[in-house]
C-alpha cells in the first residue's frame, strides 16, 4: 500500500474552494428562492381556487333561496287569486261563442261586475287560444280609457277561465235600435265620436278592433258608451300596418276584408261608418237577408243616402265608406281626420272624453241590478249551476300561459263593504 504524502493547503487552493462553495450555495439559494415563490404562487392559486369554490358556492345558495322565494311567492299569488266562489251570480246577462255573461256580486267587496265565463274545450278545439290571449291583453288596457270595458281580474279553473270586467247596465246599442229604430243625428254623431274616440285609442297602441257592431257597443248608466269583446282585436299593426286574417261580422265586413285583400286599421273606419248608417237608417248600409247578395253589396253596390240627411253627414258616410283604402276617410291620419270633419262640429274632443259633454239619452236605471235595458232572452236564462262550484282558481296550463290577473290596488277582499 502506498501512502501518499499530505500536501500542504495552499493559498491558491484554499481561494478556489471558498470560490466553489460559494458558486454552489449562491446556485442552490436560488433554486431554493425559485422553490419558495413556486409553493406560495401555488398557495395563493389553491386559496384562489378555494376562493372562487366558495363564491360559486354561495351564488349557487343565493340562486337556490331566490327560487325557494319565487315558487313560496307564485305559490302566494295563487293561494290569493280570485276564484269562482269569490262571486254571487245573479242573472245571465249575455251570451257569446264560448260562453256566457253574468251579472255578479263580489261577497267580500260587495262590487258588481260582468264576469264572463268562458269554456276551455271548446276554446281549445276551434284553436282560439290566441284570440282569448289577445281579448286579456286589450282588456287590461282598456281600463285607461274611459269609453272602453276594462279588466279587473282574470282568473282560471281545470275547465273554464273567467275575465271579471266593468259592469255596464245601459243596455246594448242593438237593443235600444230596435226599440227605437233610428236616432237623430245630434244622437248618432254623439254616440259616432265616443266609438271614434275609443278606436283612435286603440290605434295609438297599434291595436285594430275589427268588430265593430251594434252587439259590442253598450251604453253605460249616464249614456256613454263603452267598447267590448276584443276577441277580434289584432296587437301591433301599425298605422300604415296590414293584415290578412278574414274576421268579423258578415253585416260590418270592409271590402278588402271580404276580398282577401291585405287591409289596415282603416276596416275600423268602415266599422264606423257602417255603425253609423245603421244608427241613422235603422240598417247597415247594404243590408240583404241572403249573405250572398249582401257580399255583392258590399263589393259592388251604389251607397244609397235618404234625402233627409244632412250634407256634413252624407259627406261623412261617403268618407267613411269609401272602398278605396287610400281615399277613405281616417286612412292617412287617422282620429284626425274624423275630429276634423264638419259631422263633428260642435264637438269638443277634450271634453268628449273627460266625460264632460253630456249624453243625450241617460238610461233610467235605478242601480246595479237594474236589468231593464238588458235583453229579455238573456236575463230569463238560468245562471248556470257550473258557476257556482266551489272549485279553486288553478294555476297557469299550457294552453292559456299568464291568463290570471288581479290588480292588488283596488282589490281589498279584507275589507268588505260597509
Amino acid at each position: 500500500m502506498t501512502v501518499t504524502p499530505e500536501r500542504p493547503m495552499t493559498y491558491a487552493k484554499m481561494k478556489g474552494l471558498v470560490t466553489f462553495f460559494s458558486a454552489l450555495l449562491k446556485e442552490k439559494k436560488v433554486v431554493f428562492s425559485d422553490f419558495l415563490h413556486k409553493l406560495v404562487s401555488s398557495q395563493q392559486l389553491c386559496q384562489h381556487l378555494d376562493t372562487q369554490r366558495l363564491l360559486q358556492r354561495q351564488s349557487k345558495m343565493k340562486r337556490r333561496r331566490r327560487e325557494e322565494k319565487a315558487a313560496l311567492s307564485s305559490a302566494n299569488t295563487e293561494a290569493s287569486q280570485m276564484k269562482p266562489s269569490d262571486f254571487d251570480y245573479l242573472k245571465v246577462i249575455g251570451r257569446g261563442s264560448f260562453g256566457k255573461v253574468l251579472l255578479a256580486k263580489h261577497r267580500k267587496q260587495g262590487g258588481y261586475y260582468a264576469v264572463k265565463v268562458l269554456q276551455k274545450q271548446m276554446i281549445i278545439k276551434r284553436r282560439e287560444q290566441q284570440h282569448v290571449m289577445v281579448e286579456r291583453s286589450v282588456l287590461l288596457k282598456g281600463l285607461q280609457h274611459p269609453f272602453l270595458v276594462g279588466l279587473h281580474f282574470s282568473f282560471q279553473t281545470p275547465n273554464t277561465l273567467y275575465f271579471v270586467l266593468d259592469y255596464v247596465n245601459g243596455g246594448e246599442l242593438f237593443y235600444h235600435l230596435q226599440r227605437e229604430g233610428s236616432f237623430p243625428e245630434p244622437r248618432a254623431a254623439f254616440y259616432a265620436a265616443e266609438m271614434a274616440a275609443a278606436l283612435g285609442y286603440l290605434h295609438s297602441l297599434n291595436i285594430v278592433y275589427r268588430d265593430l257592431k251594434p252587439e259590442n257597443i253598450l251604453l253605460d248608466r249616464d249614456g256613454h258608451v263603452m267598447l267590448t269583446d276584443f276577441g277580434l282585436c289584432k296587437e301591433g299593426v301599425a298605422i300604415g300596418g296590414i293584415m290578412h286574417t278574414f274576421c268579423g261580422t258578415p253585416e260590418y265586413l270592409a271590402p278588402e276584408v271580404l276580398q282577401g285583400q291585405p287591409y289596415s286599421p282603416a276596416v275600423d273606419w268602415w266599422g264606423l261608418g257602417t255603425v253609423l248608417f245603421e244608427m241613422l237608417c235603422g240598417l247597415p248600409p247594404f243590408y240583404n237577408h241572403c249573405k250572398a247578395e249582401m257580399f255583392e253589396n258590399i263589393l259592388h253596390a251604389q251607397l244609397q243616402l235618404p234625402s233627409g240627411f244632412s250634407e256634413a253627414a252624407r259627406s261623412l258616410l261617403e268618407g267613411l265608406l269609401e272602398r278605396d283604402i287610400a281615399k277613405r276617410l281616417g286612412e292617412s291620419r287617422d282620429i284626425e281626420e274624423l275630429r276634423d270633419h264638419p259631422f263633428f262640429a260642435f264637438i269638443n274632443w277634450d271634453d268628449l272624453v273627460a266625460k264632460k259633454l253630456r249624453p243625450p239619452f241617460i238610461p233610467k236605471v235605478s242601480g246595479p241590478c237594474d236589468i231593464s235595458y238588458i235583453d229579455p232572452e238573456f236575463t230569463q236564462q238560468p245562471v248556470p249551476a257550473s258557476v257556482n262550484e266551489r272549485v279553486q282558481a288553478a294555476g297557469a296550463s299550457a294552453a292559456f300561459p299568464g291568463f290570471s290577473f288581479m290588480n292588488p290596488a283596488e282589490y281589498v277582499a279584507a275589507e268588505p263593504v260597509s
